[in-house]
C-alpha cells in the first residue's frame, strides 16, 4: 500500500488505523482535540471512540481532563504516538481478542455490575444525574503489557471507570485522600469496608445481586418483572 493510500480519509482502511492516521496528521504529539472533532472527521465508521481507546495498549498516550487538569471536559491531549498501527507488522498491536463466551462469563461472574464503582447497566450515576452506566470489559491490571483476554485477566467495568482507571498517569488519589473518606464513614460503614478489604471483594446482599441481573434486562422485561414483583407483594 502506497503512502497516498495511508490517509485517514481512505474509507477502505480500518477505523482504528484511520483514527491513528488522523491523530498523526491532524493533531500531532502535544496537540489537543475533541471527540466531536474526531467523529466529524471519521464519519460513517462505527465505534470511533472505542477505536481511539484501542490505540492506548499499542503505546499511544491520550489523556483526558481527569488526568490532565488543564484540559476542558470535552478535550483530549495526544501526549505521545505509539506503534504505527497502519503498518502491516503493527496492525494487531495492543488488540486482545475476547470471545463471546468469555465476555458472557465475566459479566455473569461480576453480577452485571461495575466491579470498581458498583453501578449496574443503565443505572444513573449519583454524582452525574442524567448519565447512565454502560458496562464493558476492562483488565484487572490495565497497565500490564500484553495482558490476555482470559476471564481471570478481565473485570466488568462501566465505561466511565474503564476510561479513568485504565489510563491514569500519576493522578490517582493519594492514600491520605482516601483515608479522609474512610474516616468520615459511620462505624457500620467502616466495618463493612474492612470486610471487603480483607476479602478483596465487595460483599453484596442477595437483593443487590439480583439488582445487577435485573438492570441488564431490556426495558420491557424490566417493567414486566417490576409488575410481577409488585403483584407478588400485594398478594
Amino acid at each position: 500500500m502506497g503512502e497516498q493510500d495511508l490517509s485517514w480519509r481512505n474509507t477502505h482502511l480500518g477505523t482504528r488505523i484511520r483514527v491513528a492516521l488522523w491523530l498523526r496528521d491532524e493533531v500531532g504529539e502535544g496537540g489537543t482535540f475533541s471527540k466531536a472533532r474526531l467523529r466529524e472527521a471519521i464519519q460513517g465508521a462505527e465505534q470511533v471512540d472505542r477505536r481511539m481507546r484501542d490505540l492506548r495498549p499499542a503505546g499511544w498516550v491520550i489523556k483526558t481532563y481527569r488526568d490532565k487538569p488543564s484540559l476542558q471536559p470535552d478535550q483530549l491531549y495526544l501526549e505521545a504516538m505509539g506503534r504505527p498501527v497502519w503498518e502491516p507488522e503493527h496492525r494487531a498491536a495492543g488488540l486482545r481478542q475476547i470471545s463471546a463466551k468469555t465476555r458472557r462469563f465475566v459479566y455473569e461472574r461480576d453480577l452485571h455490575m461495575c466491579r470498581r464503582c458498583g453501578i449496574a447497566a443503565g443505572e444513573e450515576y449519583a454524582d452525574d444525574p442524567g448519565t447512565h452506566g454502560r458496562l464493558t470489559l476492562g483488565h484487572v491490571n490495565p497497565h500490564k503489557s500484553g495482558s490476555a483476554g482470559n476471564a481471570e485477566d478481565l473485570i466488568t467495568e462501566c465505561a466511565r471507570c474503564n476510561e479513568t482507571v485504565g489510563h491514569l498517569t500519576g493522578v490517582q488519589m493519594a492514600k491520605e485522600q482516601v483515608w479522609d473518606r474512610v474516616a468520615a464513614l459511620p462505624n457500620r460503614g467502616k466495618r463493612d469496608l474492612l470486610e471487603w478489604m480483607e476479602a478483596d471483594h465487595r460483599t453484596l446482599s442477595p437483593a443487590e445481586k439480583v439488582w445487577g441481573m435485573y438492570r441488564q434486562l431490556p426495558a420491557v422485561m424490566r417493567e414486566a418483572l417490576r409488575q410481577d414483583l409488585e403483584s407478588l407483594l400485594k398478594s
